[in-house]
């Protein structure tokens, strides 16, 4: 372990191992790139070809697609084996972004985006289901931290990439982009990646039909609520959601053609305390959904920048993703035991400088701008041992079921992280009253409701901290 230790980057970034990991960094880069290209250029696409009752339904649509089809990726992974899983899944990628460049009106653009989401929801759960099949368990760390810096990049990129071809007026050229960067990549999966999975596991079980037709129509009844001005029916939409979660729940606790791997819905199993703890540090980050629109009411910053100071979070995810996945196991541990605290510290502060609540003339953006960036790596850092967990306690054709849970579960917590922020901002003023008075009482209540998400977060990760510290572990 020592020697491999001393390896470190290298053996990662050199011969067939670099060619490996631009292929499943590359997979989920592509996908999170469209997101925030598809984020930035929607406004644009609404002004040329309308449909703007229908401009929430880009992302619902997106998100749905994408759960689906991240649910079957292991059947798929196991009916045709690596290579050409990832040709198909990209294959279907640009299929669905050729479809959003050429559209010529919004009800086609949906279906663009619907395919667009089925090739990235593959993507990303090709890519997590791959590190154990391709990568030796020493360099895992590092490879997941490179995956979860993908997303702090397209952060950077999709904006600014979108944004480029919104300013001209040639928003299709952005689809197009996404095309012109996936035939090499397609290329590149075809050459490097092996034909047969190694780990197969023998038949399948049927698809849970079930299972997933209770995630969809949570998905689904958390994006309709939210699109409503009515403050109850979001409230309504968000407790369906809870019920159909629970009774999701109850079927997979009987362990017969289950959606998740066994132990899901188990506290007292390996993997239980790993998903709800990235569950609820995923959760505790959507409220950067709101802080382009409140540093431009509470701070009057300019839009651009303001855009670009909301994916400091990102660009701190990243940059301590890869910075922590070369930690010893002991570090990490402790990483994983305290991270919540300091992303709570930090959403604690944020909430008394972004609503004025402290005001320091020299220093309130500083403030702002160091806490954004903490928040994003105090889970970034955390994250990538937190994923190498998830496969060391699974096996057989339960890894490739737990890695498919990964994207799963982080495409679902972002959904319901999202509708939960702009629930709470509605409820607590966003719209009616409105304005400055409006906008610091939304600000107050979603940041000091959110804190007390990485507070469950730290008993979860406490969990996890201990049974990796256990000796028969």
């Amino acid at each position: 372990m020592d020697k491999h230790q001393q390896e470190g980057w290298r053996s990662l970034l050199t011969g067939k191992n670099l060619s490996l990991t631009l292929a499943l960094s590359g997979g989920i880069c592509l996908h999170a790139i469209n997101v925030y290209i598809t984020i930035t250029t929607l406004p644009s696409v609404v002004r040329d070809i309308g449909g703007i009752d229908f401009y929430a339904w880009n992302t619902t649509l997106f998100i749905l697609s994408s759960i689906i089809l991240s649910a079957l990726t292991s059947r798929i992974l196991n009916r045709l084996g690596p290579k050409k899983s990832y040709g198909l899944a990209t294959l279907i990628f640009l299929i669905g972004s050729v479809i959003c460049a050429m559209t010529p009106s919004m009800p086609i653009m949906l279906l663009g985006r619907i395919i667009q989401g089925a090739g990235g929801g593959i993507l990303l759960t090709l890519s997590y289901s791959m590190v154990h099949i391709v990568f030796a368990q020493h360099l895992w760390s590092r490879v997941l931290g490179m995956m979860s810096s993908m997303w702090g990049m397209a952060t950077l990129l999709g904006p600014a990439l979108g944004g480029i071809f919104a300013e001209y007026d040639i928003w299709r050229g952005a689809f197009w982009c996404l095309v012109l960067v996936g035939i090499p990549y397609l290329w590149l999966t075809l050459k490097v990646l092996p034909a047969k999975n190694p780990n197969e596991s023998g038949p399948q079980q049927p698809i849970p039909l079930q299972a997933l037709l209770l995630l969809s129509t949570a998905v689904l009844a958390i994006s309709v609520g939210s699109l409503s001005q009515d403050k109850l029916i979001p409230i309504g939409g968000m407790l369906l959601a809870i019920l159909l979660c629970v009774r999701l729940a109850v079927i997979e606790r009987r362990g017969i053609n289950t959606l998740f791997p066994s132990g899901t819905f188990h506290l007292s199993a390996q993997l239980a305390p790993i998903y709800l703890t990235m569950a609820l540090l995923g959760l505790s980050v959507q409220t950067e959904v709101f802080v382009p629109y409140f540093l431009q009411m509470l701070h009057d910053i300019a839009p651009l920048i303001s855009g670009y100071l909301a994916a400091l979070v990102g660009a701190g995810w990243s940059s301590a993703a890869i910075i922590s996945s070369s930690l010893k196991p002991t570090v990490t541990t402790k990483i994983i035991r305290f991270t919540p605290l300091i992303t709570l510290g930090s959403l604690v502060i944020l909430t008394l400088f972004m609503t004025k609540t402290i005001y320091i003339a020299s220093a309130q953006i500083w403030v702002i701008c160091s806490m954004l960036f903490i928040t994003g790596a105090s889970i970034g850092a955390a994250w990538p041992h937190l994923l190498a967990r998830v496969l060391q306690v699974s096996s057989g054709s339960e890894s490739q079921k737990a890695s498919s849970a990964i994207t799963t579960l982080q495409l679902f917590s972002t959904a319901f992280g999202a509708s939960l922020a702009g629930m709470i901002a509605n409820l607590a003023g966003l719209s009616s009253p409105g304005g400055i008075e409006g906008t610091q009482s939304a600000a107050i209540w979603l940041f000091v409701i959110f804190s007390f998400v990485p507070l469950f977060a730290f008993i979860t990760a406490n969990i996890v901290a201990n049974r990796i510290t256990e000796p028969h572990l």
